[in-house]
């Protein structure tokens, strides 16, 4: 008799607060009818609501009893610390988060994400997503894993983690408010756990207002990120923690320890990328310098556009990639990432080598 495949949960976590307050209901009810319809078999819902003070738990109570999802009502600090206590609650192998106004419009994603992740033993996939900035507009947040070390390369939302993973790392730091995702990644790359890359766009989500409202407390939280993490690495100093946050800035025996988290055949790549975002935070400083940025891009976009429509030659050669870098570096910790130019191809393009931990790691 064959034996009966096992098919891993998956548990994905919300967290909410007074929805019918912030008319949120709309957006809800399309996150909850979209995930209803993955075509993953194994599905839990856990919603983490902040004990709303309006109808939000009769709300929740309805979709719990229909079979939508399992709600858990009661105070918490702050968002992370919400996730947190989702993690603790998910029955799921593996555990995602999406907030009350995301959703996920390709129903087919999770079979095909697990799957991929199942196959190489994968500890977290990451996948770009399209992302609505709080002006309205929305852009194409690509993957930029080689500038994990002075950006959050990836939105969370268009990740999937192992549960395992997320609890040997003592889950999100929640005393960090803003950064927290950043934080979390940067620790999933210097402990070398597997990640892989799922090529779709498969989740819509909002960028994180805070972070832009709150610039003081973001650019803090950073110096507190790389203070955490690299204090280890390198003998840190106000002057060099701030070169770090304000201009992506690294000295070279520091950045020659994190290259050491990628890959030999992709460490050229990974200094480029950060030599690249450098530049592209100074010329953020220098308007004309940006200016003139844009306008070298766009004749660069201009003549790809010329020898695309030009007929081959024999003379022709195939040109190498030419990895690009987002147009704008937003603020710290933050990676303002715009579709209008081609991605650095982070570890998209990094197969899922398994590494060894390294001496003083525990996983």
């Amino acid at each position: 008799m064959d034996e009966e495949i096992q098919i891993p949960k998956v548990s994905i976590i919300t967290p909410t607060y007074n929805l019918i307050e912030n008319d949120l209901t709309d957006e809800f009810n399309l996150l909850v009818t979209l995930l209803n319809l993955q075509t993953y078999p194994d599905v839990e819902h856990i919603v983490i609501n902040k004990a709303s003070n309006d109808e939000t738990e009769l709300l929740l109570m309805d979709y719990k009893s229909k079979g939508y999802l399992q709600f858990y009502s009661e105070p918490d600090s702050g968002k992370y610390d919400a996730l947190n206590k989702g993690i603790m609650r998910a029955k799921g192998k593996y555990v995602a988060f999406l907030s009350c106004d995301d959703f996920m419009h390709d129903i087919t994603a999770l079979m095909e994400i697990i799957q991929l992740m199942e196959e190489n033993d994968a500890d977290y996939s990451y996948a770009p997503a399209y992302t609505i900035h709080p002006e309205g507009y929305v852009f194409n947040f690509e993957p930029a894993m080689f500038n994990a070390f002075q950006v959050v390369p990836c939105q969370r939302q268009a990740m999937v983690f192992k549960k395992s993973v997320l609890a040997a790392e003592g889950y999100f730091d929640d005393k960090f408010k803003i950064m927290a995702d950043f934080d979390l990644i940067m620790r999933l790359m210097m402990k070398e756990y597997v990640g892989v890359y799922y090529e779709k766009n498969y989740v819509t989500c909002r960028m994180s207002e805070k972070a832009i409202d709150f610039a003081e407390r973001t650019e803090a939280e950073c110096r507190s990120v790389y203070i955490k993490n690299f204090r280890s690495l390198y003998p840190l100093t106000n002057e060099i923690v701030d070169k770090i946050v304000k201009y992506s800035e690294f000295p070279k025996p520091l950045l020659d320890k994190l290259s050491e988290f990628y890959p030999e055949e992709y460490k050229d790549y990974f200094y480029e990328a950060c030599e690249e975002m450098h530049q592209l935070r100074l010329n953020a400083l220098n308007p004309q310098a940006q200016e003139e940025q844009i306008e070298e891009e766009v004749e660069n976009v201009q003549e790809e556009v010329q020898e695309e429509q030009a007929p081959p030659t024999p003379q022709t050669q195939t040109q190498a990639p030419n990895p690009g870098l987002p147009r704008s570096p937003g603020l710290p910790g933050m990676s303002g990432q715009s579709s209008m130019r081609p991605q650095m191809p982070g570890q998209s393009s990094i197969p899922p080598i398994r590494h060894t931990t390294p001496p003083g790691f525990n996983h």
